[in-house]
């Protein structure tokens, strides 16, 4: 759907420029862009390839693993309606390990594993509670280090890219917590009306 989304907003404004007699501007836009695109991609891609490395080490030495055991306690009281033992719960907590280092792209496969287990679990064709606790809580995830957006400031050249850590750990510290209480909000809501 969002591939459609994308086409139709290019096609649209192409068509829009067309008409306008606008056609020159959108080519230099176009052409004037693409180094900076192919520039960010090989900037970040590098980034990422170094936290990748680095997410292979510590699970290589055990500090994944550790992580899980650490924040398992706490993730199975959010999410009290999935096994200890089930496989969503180690997707789940991968995908949060994932997020705390600003791995998105690395998170995203473990998030949607998750999310296919716990589809197994509900067998329904509406969410689960802990499908929409996953999603609130995979959109806002605490990131310790925001590895993308200190790969952008890299490339544009910052004088000090990492000065956004302790902000990134502060706001994704409030949003976290902010989707979980109107999570659990909602929650109590549907539960006080009897929908669940």
């Amino acid at each position: 759907m969002v591939n459609i989304i994308w086409s139709l907003l290019a096609i649209i404004g192409i068509v829009f420029a067309a008409v306008n007699g606008r056609m020159e501007e959108v080519n230099k836009a176009i052409f004037s862009t693409i180094d900076d695109a192919i520039m960010i991609t090989l900037t970040m891609m590098g980034v990422l390839i170094f936290w990748l490395g680095l997410m292979r080490i510590a699970e290589e030495a055990g500090l994944l693993r550790g992580l899980g055991v650490l924040f398992r306690p706490f993730v199975q009281r959010i999410f009290p309606d999935i096994p200890k033992e089930h496989p969503a719960m180690g997707y789940i907590l991968s995908n949060m390990t994932a997020n705390l280092f600003g791995l998105g792209n690395a998170a995203t496969p473990m998030g949607l594993k998750a999310m296919k287990e716990l589809k197994r679990l509900h067998q329904a064709d509406t969410a689960s509670r802990s499908m929409i606790t996953f999603l609130a809580i995979n959109t806002s995830s605490i990131t310790l280090i925001p590895t993308t957006v200190i790969a952008i400031r890299m490339k544009y050249g910052s004088v000090d890219p990492t000065a956004i850590v302790g902000a990134t750990i502060i706001a994704t510290c409030i949003s976290t917590t902010g989707a979980l209480l109107i999570d659990r909000y909602f929650h109590w809501r549907r539960t006080r009306r009897g929908e669940v």
